[in-house]
């Protein structure tokens, strides 16, 4: 079997969890199950400089995977204006690679365009999307999230062009119109949670289309040990955040809980493992800010993989202080591997991973003072922590993930129709 994968960006440049999940499934597939093909990964002048003569750039030595340069991309209508460029770049690079299946891991730098480019460029392979996010349906940065910073429950064109006043109202229109037509020429959309299934159920997508697909994750070293608590009375009063440093990710609100608990006595320690990149300058003045009036919080920047065992052991409980719905966190799979209890929000794809006083517990969705004192209560109950750490269930891994994945491709080649669409071998007399 032959695949092409296509990420918007590389995990060794942009460890997000979608960049990582994606080339984790690739080189899954190439180990154990013997596809072969190409993970190509987007970049912009953020990350790499376009070299001169060719769009394609080498990454880490690997002759499987690559990047493309594309730059001037429209984010709000998921648009690549390169046409040119893309469609001279990725035919011939399609045509090399011969894919049975393409599987688009999101459509950011690509654009709309690209799913267009390779129909044409592959019109025998079937295609496959998985909904990291919500782009496709909230041009907000993806994320259901006003710019106000109230969870947004779906699409409407009157509370779309809240978040857009300067935008004409057909330009909702137009771009939904383009997003379902894009989407419509993918035999499977894949969701991670049942949460995203149904948000793009509820925004009208096709349920025949759309299949629950949850993460996984590697599991190649031991995990973490489990911490002697430091206090004589058995406190579990260490809390780790895991992720960028942005404002989706709520490190702001994490340090202004941990502010409050240290204003009301409340001893606890927290560290925050994180990069910063790509952040605007007001923001990390306002989050330096909030470090320094949180005198039991320490930020130790970034971290790669092969450092998180080594992190995890350092804390008792894991803190996912998303300010958005979320979709389905690789770092609350991270700590579940490592048998840490997660702390997250009540709402979205992760509460749906979290069970509440079982594995984990929830606390109100951007709420400093709601989220203080969820961690008062984990820190100065230890009992609390032993028994949701024995509640904690082995984590599906990346192993499990590629064999459905396989399944799922499998199923789609024996398919004479892929998708609703007419036979491959008239798509290509058409």
């Amino acid at each position: 079997m032959r695949i092409l994968h296509l990420c918007h960006n590389h995990p060794d440049l942009q460890p997000g969890g979608s960049e990582v999940l994606a080339r984790g499934l690739f080189r899954e597939l190439r180990d154990r199950h013997g596809a072969e093909g190409l993970f190509l990964a987007a970049v912009t002048a953020a990350h790499r400089q376009r070299r001169p003569g060719t769009l394609l750039q080498a990454v880490g030595g690997a002759a499987d995977e690559m990047l493309v340069w594309l730059g001037h991309f429209d984010r709000f209508a998921l648009s690549q204006p390169d046409t040119y460029g893309l469609a001279a770049t990725l035919a011939p690079l399609v045509a090399s690679v011969d894919p049975d299946i393409v599987h688009f891991h999101h459509l950011l730098q690509f654009g709309a365009e690209a799913v267009d480019a390779i129909r044409r460029a592959a019109p025998r392979a079937r295609l496959v999307f998985t909904a990291h996010d919500f782009f496709p349906i909230c041009p907000q940065e993806g994320q259901l999230l006003t710019t106000d910073g109230r969870l947004c429950r779906g699409p409407s064109p009157d509370a779309c062009r809240r978040c857009f006043p300067g935008k004409p109202a057909e330009d909702f229109v137009m771009r939904d119109l383009q997003m379902r037509d894009v989407l419509s020429d993918f035999d499977r959309i894949l969701l991670p949670s049942e949460f995203a299934r149904g948000r793009y159920l509820a925004a009208g997508y096709p349920a025949e289309r759309l299949a629950l697909m949850p993460n996984g994750i590697a599991c190649d070293g031991p995990a973490a040990p489990r911490r002697r608590p430091a206090a004589p009375d058995g406190r579990r009063d260490r809390f780790g955040f895991f992720g960028h440093i942005n404002r989706f990710k709520g490190g702001m609100v994490l340090l202004e809980a941990s502010r409050i608990l240290s204003e009301d006595g409340t001893a606890h320690r927290l560290t925050l493992h994180g990069g910063t990149a790509y952040q605007p300058d007001a923001f990390l003045e306002r989050f330096n800010a909030a470090l320094e009036a949180a005198p039991m919080a320490r930020h130790h920047g970034p971290y790669t993989g092969a450092d998180l065992g080594g992190l995890m052991a350092e804390v008792d409980w894991v803190v996912v202080p998303s300010v958005w719905w979320e979709n389905a966190p690789l770092v609350i799979l991270e700590a579940f591997r490592h048998g840490r209890p997660v702390i997250c929000g009540n709402a979205g794809g992760m509460a749906e991973m979290v069970r509440d006083g079982m594995d984990g517990l929830h606390a109100p969705i951007g709420d400093p003072a709601g989220l203080a004192a969820v961690l008062r209560r984990a820190a100065e109950r230890p009992e609390l922590w032993d028994r949701l750490a024995s509640g904690i269930l082995p984590p599906k891994t990346i192993a499990q993930v590629a064999e459905d994945h396989i399944s799922l491709y499998q199923e789609l080649l024996d398919r004479s129709v892929p998708g609703s669409r007419a036979p491959a071998e008239a798509a290509v007399a058409a």
